[in-house]
């Protein structure tokens, strides 16, 4: 696997022009070159990455699934991510390249509010889509960014790293934007969701798998876990973790309300792989220990 560390080695690969700065540079996509003999068939870069980009088609891996790129008009990729690219299949089109180091953020707030972003954590097919006013504001920020770095100076990094900072706020907007516009398509995943979490707690499965991750329903689910948290964040004010904790303590008020069973009993059919966890679970999620709230039932 090969893991490029610096732009100046991306651009090479790419068979572009020596960056102007060496920890950030916006490049047109119609002019990067993906050779067939590159390093592109498995990947890790050590940089930021986020693309704006039309009209272009081709499959990458990106985790352990692969996607079509072509989804949206905005990508977003960390560092140290497990890439990979299908070079016979990749059409660049027209767009814009950023790429930024995390070296450039030493210092200043960004190192820290960047991790906060969930958007470098999902998924290709999950990216962001733009209303013409919005690709707008996006290219200009992109556009001011690279004409700092045509001319280096001592202000140069605080104003690019201030336009890059507004560029994740935008994105950020913008997203939450799309989960608002996309109300009817995001309730039909809340549907799913909900169904697919009551159907593992109605089955044998937690007795031989344990306890529901959310990782496990956003595989089901084919979504990233944190795009899956933010878009029922947006509709119901609950991340997927929550969600799942919520339907776990009704699952187990229902067994405990209708049931024989043993406290011991109900936390491995629920999962738990002792009986002091789900006790302690679910006192602090109901003020109650697992007996107190049965006892109230009879």
């Amino acid at each position: 696997m090969k893991t490029i560390k610096t732009i100046t080695e991306f651009h090479r690969l790419l068979s572009l022009p020596e960056p102007q700065h060496p920890l950030v540079s916006v490049t047109p996509s119609e002019l990067c070159k993906f050779e067939a003999d590159g390093p592109w068939s498995q990947f890790i870069h050590q940089f930021y990455c986020i693309a704006l980009k039309r009209d272009v088609k081709g499959k990458i891996k990106y985790g352990q699934q692969t996607y079509d790129y072509d989804k949206g008009v905005m990508s977003f990729t960390a560092p140290r991510q497990v890439q990979s690219l299908d070079v016979q299949t990749l059409e660049c089109g027209s767009g814009l390249l950023l790429v930024f180091h995390p070296d450039l953020l030493l210092k200043h707030p960004l190192a820290t509010t960047i991790t906060h972003y969930g958007f470098f954590s999902y998924a290709v097919n999950e990216a962001l889509h733009l209303s013409p006013r919005e690709e707008e504001d996006i290219i200009a920020l992109f556009k001011t960014i690279d004409q700092e770095c045509q001319h280096i100076d001592r202000h140069t990094q605080d104003i690019i790293l201030s336009q890059i900072d507004l560029l994740l706020h935008y994105s950020n907007r913008f997203y939450e934007r799309q989960f608002i516009t996309r109300t009817n398509s995001n309730s039909d995943l809340l549907i799913k969701f909900q169904a697919i979490v009551d159907a593992y707690f109605n089955s044998d499965q937690p007795e031989e798998k344990g306890l529901l991750t959310v990782q496990q329903v956003a595989v089901a689910m084919h979504l990233s876990p944190n795009y899956l948290s933010d878009m029922l964040r947006s509709l119901t004010g609950q991340n997927a973790q929550q969600h799942i904790q919520l339907r776990l303590i009704e699952k187990a008020k229902e067994i405990l309300a209708i049931s024989h069973l043993t406290v011991g009993e109900i936390a491995y059919q629920l999962g738990f792989e002792h009986p002091q966890s789900f006790s302690k679970f679910f006192k602090a999620k109901t003020n109650q220990s697992p007996l107190a709230f049965r006892t109230s039932f009879n």
